[in-house]
């Protein structure tokens, strides 16, 4: 049996069990974005942080919380080795130190993995195509509950619009643009959910461990939309995630060209 928890995935890419040796695998750059986005209609403005590893054919990314990461860290980490990131840089770092390699290792476009297009448009029109391809991987009861672990609030329609209830939690928002509350604590939600979604933060943030264990104990569909972490995430296929929505850099949002994001099915 593989690894089940991110840092046992970790230690085992860092022995050199998953491809090229990480100790002469250099990571040729380390670069940090800090990107805010408010969409029409809306009263929330989404803050996000990532750090981005470059390993051969591949970008990792990884969200963190303001503060977590100095963006001097991109110069000292620029040239470094797989195996020094992954054993001594800060956690956000780390996770897309793994991600690149992961990706680089299998990247997503010749995994298999079904290919969506998002259209060229606003970023209103792409981000609603986006998160009904992430709702497209539920398959909900009408009126059964979907905990959604890291909110986006087009993704609270497209839950709703399937006919589901709408459990959010997360960390920063306190309601969603209808002024639903927002739960803070993940456990309000996990315990009582019929299925989850739940972003590719929760690997940066440690919490991604703890929602995996549950949604494989109490045996309920956990599908993963993931821009940081995507490789990372797609490991977990059939050991506790049910399905998962990969996006690579660069992410939709950085761009208003068409761009492919990578649908997984467990089964599939």
């Amino acid at each position: 049996m593989g690894p089940t928890t991110v840092d046992e995935l970790l230690a085992a890419v860092s022995e050199g069990g998953y491809g090229p040796d990480p100790t002469t695998t250099v990571a040729t750059s380390v670069f940090w974005a800090h990107h805010g986005t408010r969409l029409a209609g809306g009263d929330t403005t989404y803050r996000n942080q990532y750090v981005l590893v470059r390993v051969g054919t591949a970008i990792g990314g990884c969200a963190f919380a303001e503060g977590e990461v100095d963006p001097a860290i991109c110069a000292e980490a620029s040239g470094a080795t797989l195996a020094d990131l992954l054993a001594d840089a800060p956690t956000a770092v780390r996770v897309a130190a793994l991600d690149a390699y992961l990706a680089h290792v299998s990247p997503h476009r010749t995994g298999g993995a079904e290919q969506v297009v998002l259209p060229a448009g606003t970023p209103e029109a792409r981000a609603k195509a986006r998160d009904a391809a992430v709702a497209g991987l539920l398959d909900p009861r009408p009126g059964s509950k979907v905990a959604l672990i890291g909110v986006v609030n087009p993704l609270v329609a497209a839950i709703r619009d399937r006919g589901a209830e709408c459990l959010p939690c997360d960390l920063v928002l306190r309601t969603t643009q209808w002024g639903d509350p927002v739960a803070t604590d993940m456990r309000e939600v996990l315990d009582v959910a019929d299925a989850v979604v739940a972003t590719g933060m929760t690997i940066g943030n440690g919490t991604f461990d703890e929602i995996l264990t549950t949604c494989r104990e109490r045996d309920v569909p956990l599908v993963v939309y993931a821009q940081s972490a995507s490789a990372v995430a797609r490991h977990f296929l059939g050991a506790g995630v049910t399905a998962l929505s990969a996006e690579p850099f660069p992410f939709s949002q950085f761009s208003a060209e068409e761009t492919v994001l990578y649908r997984y099915r467990a089964h599939s």
